[in-house]
Formats: C-alpha cells, structure tokens, sequence
C-alpha cells in the first residue's frame, strides 16, 4: 500500500489497518476484538441504528460462553432477556421433546433470547474503551478501492458525502446480499432451502404462558418464542408461496395461525394488514473462496444458514472469533498474505458444512415433508420419536443447536 503523509489525505480520506464492512453480530464482535488487540479498525454500518426485520434474537451458549471469556457476561445478563432451556413441540397433535438445554455440560446452559439491537448496541457500547475502534453509523459500502489485483480498502456513502476509507485489509460481514462479494466477483454456490418464512409479532399477557416452541401440522408449520411482553412468530410456508397467501387474505392466515396456536388469539389483533407480516426469504449457501489479496469475507456475506437452530447469529460470532484469534497478531505488522487470510476459512468451513448438512436434513425429512401433505395424516418422525422417548438423546440436538459443531474461544492478544 502507497505512503499517503498526513499533508497529503484528502478529508474524504480516513485510512486504518482493518475496514470491517458491516454493523451485524460478526463485525461487531470482530471489531471489539480487533480493538481489543490494539488494532486500528474502522467498522462500516450502513443504517443509522441497529433496529432491523429479521434480525436473529437468539443468543447461544456459545456466544454466551465468549462473552464470558471477554469479561462482558454479566453486563450482558443484566439487559432485559428471556431464556430458552427444553425445546418442546406438537407434531401432528403428538407433543415431543426436540431438545432439552440443561442437558448440557456447559457454564451457561440455555438460550437467552434479546432484541438482536440490544446485543449490538452492547457490543459498541463496550468497545467505546478502545481507543483504536470506530464505529461509522449511516456509512453505506457502494464499492472497493483496488490497487491492481490487491483489496486496499471500500468507498462508502455517508450523510456527508462520499468517503474512502483506505485500509491494509478489508473484511466483509454485510451478509447475505453483501455489496462486498459482489463487488469482488465472488461465486455462490447455493445449497436451496424448501421454504420461506412469515415474520410477526402478537401481543401477550402476563398470564400466558406456553412452552411449546414448534407446531407442525398437515402443510402447515409455525414456530413460537415467548418474548416477555409478545409472541415472537414464524409461519413457515413453502418457497415461493408468499403471493398465494397473500391471495387468500390476511384473514384466512390469522384463523390458521389461532387455529395453531390458540394461545394467540388474544392478541392476533396486533396483526392488522399484510404490512406487519414480514417476509423472511431462506437460502442456504456458501462461498467454495472466501478471500482475494486484501480481502476476507465471513458471517452470512461467505455462508447464509437456514433458520433450522437459529444457529446463524451464532455461526457468525464464531467466524468472529477465528478471525481475531488466526489474524489479530498478523495485522499488527501488516496485511496478512492472502495464504494467511485462507486460514479462516480453512477454520470454519467444517462446522459451516456440518451445520448446513444438519439444516438441510431437517428441511427435507421434516419441514419439506410437513408442508406437502396437505390434509393427509402427519406422523411424527422416528427420530423424534426416538428423541422423545428416551431423554439422554435430548442432548444431542440440543449440542448442536446449543454448542455447535467446534466452537471458538478467544485467544487473541490483548493490547
């Protein structure tokens, strides 16, 4: 990278060792522990705010577990959150056990369910101590700064105009529809998922209470997450039938949704058009590259997970981790080489493969099987049958909702 003296920088120029393209859990957490390590870095979000649709609440005792060893828990546990420890459904009409958390040999046992802006906001909040971590809010990437074949940085639109932001290694956490990739011209290969998801919130008294978390029904699926003052819900429906349900009317998927779950016809009212129903569009895919010379992509932007689990905001934070501990003493003296930079994603590309192998399991012997039978007799599958009846198995789904296939812990420097 060419020397720029300070007489020289433009003031749309900001220059920094690392440039963390993308405000969600994998660049937030990377760029505390980036900034943790005394790293110049500046992190890129887009929104004014982390305030999103779609945006996963679920915090799994792996991230738990790095919370932890970043001395950051029990700030954490004190924001409002709620937590998920047996996983309990209705297959059928057959009431089974997909997964019982205190099963698990670990230091915190559950699921804590919080606002994903919560846990973002946190994570800036808490990395405000180091003094070589910015956080640019409003700050859109549009483009890469090349020189020649190398990544030098990402050219990003902000309230006050155009700004480069010049830096040894680029890092791309902006998801799923990452700017970032396409701009590097990185190929996908997609894996497909049989469904998309309807995303909504319905209000809940104090009283109710219900534990069941899945409901599966002849062609029709719905997931349930007790969120303190609403229910969180998930209407699984086949891929590509959003406009169908639209067809019907609003009214005919509220009477499927109480027909569910009757615990929530006390306030499907909140429901008033197709407006506040939010479509969550699935794909399972991942990058065969994840770098060029300058450049590294991780979280959803090299891997999108189904929401099987709820494991994606988990996966992410894991690639976080990997990221710091593989690379944090290498940037330090520069930008790594892209060999060097590889070694994240021959990190992580084994539990990302595990993990959508699991996904796609569930999808097509489960979920796919569930939405085609239409009005035909539902049985519950052997393995959760199995699962069901003898509770030493409750442990193994949970393990790998919960834990995870090889989980991080933090050993990067500290500055």
């Amino acid at each position: 990278m060419e020397t720029v003296t300070p007489e020289q920088r433009s003031p749309r120029v900001r220059k920094a060792r690392c440039c963390i393209v993308g405000g969600g859990p994998a660049g937030m957490m990377l760029g505390y522990l980036l900034g943790r390590a005394g790293i110049d870095v500046v992190v890129l979000e887009k929104h004014a705010d982390f305030f999103r649709d779609f945006r996963g609440d679920t915090v799994h005792p792996s991230t738990l577990q790095v919370l932890d060893e970043l001395g950051l828990i029990d700030g954490f546990l004190k924001l409002p959150h709620q937590r998920l420890q047996k996983m309990d459904g209705l297959f059928g009409g057959a009431k089974v056990r997909i997964a019982d958390l205190s099963r698990l040999k670990t230091k915190y046992p559950f699921i804590a369910f919080m606002p994903q802006w919560d846990f973002l906001n946190f994570l800036r909040e808490a990395g405000k101590r180091f003094a070589s971590l910015e956080v640019l809010m409003s700050a859109e990437a549009i483009d890469l700064i090349r020189r020649g074949d190398t990544v030098a940085g990402v050219r990003a639109k902000t309230p006050d105009g155009t700004v480069d932001i010049e830096a040894d290694l680029t890092i791309a956490c902006d998801g799923r529809h990452s700017t970032v990739r396409e701009r590097a011209g990185l190929a996908v290969e997609e894996i497909g998922a049989p469904m998309d998801v309807l995303w909504f919130r319905v209000g809940r008294k104090l009283d109710e209470t219900e534990n069941l978390f899945a409901r599966v029904e002849p062609g029709k699926m719905m997931i349930t997450f007790d969120r303190g003052d609403y229910w969180q819900c998930a209407y699984v429906i086949a891929k590509g039938q959003y406009d169908a349900v639209k067809a019907r009317g609003l009214q005919a998927l509220l009477d499927d949704v109480v027909r569910m779950a009757p615990v929530l016809s006390h306030g499907i009212a909140d429901v008033k058009s197709f407006d506040d129903v939010k479509l969550l569009t699935v794909a399972i895919n991942r990058l065969p590259r994840w770098t060029q010379p300058g450049l590294l992509l991780i979280g959803d932007a090299a891997h999108a997970m189904s929401p099987v689990g709820g494991v994606g905001v988990n996966l992410a934070v894991q690639d976080a981790v990997a990221t710091a501990n593989l690379l944090a003493g290498k940037l330090m003296r520069g930008c790594p080489s892209e060999q060097e930079l590889d070694a994240v994603r021959r990190r992580r590309e084994f539990p990302v493969k595990m993990t959508q192998a699991m996904q796609v399991v569930v999808q097509n012997n489960i979920i796919s099987g569930a939405l085609k039978r239409g009005g035909q007799p539902l049985k519950v599958p052997l393995i959760l049958r199995a699962i069901s009846a003898w509770p030493w198995l409750q442990g193994i789904p949970a393990h790998f909702i919960a834990i995870g296939v090889r989980p991080e812990h933090v050993h990067s420097p500290v500055a």
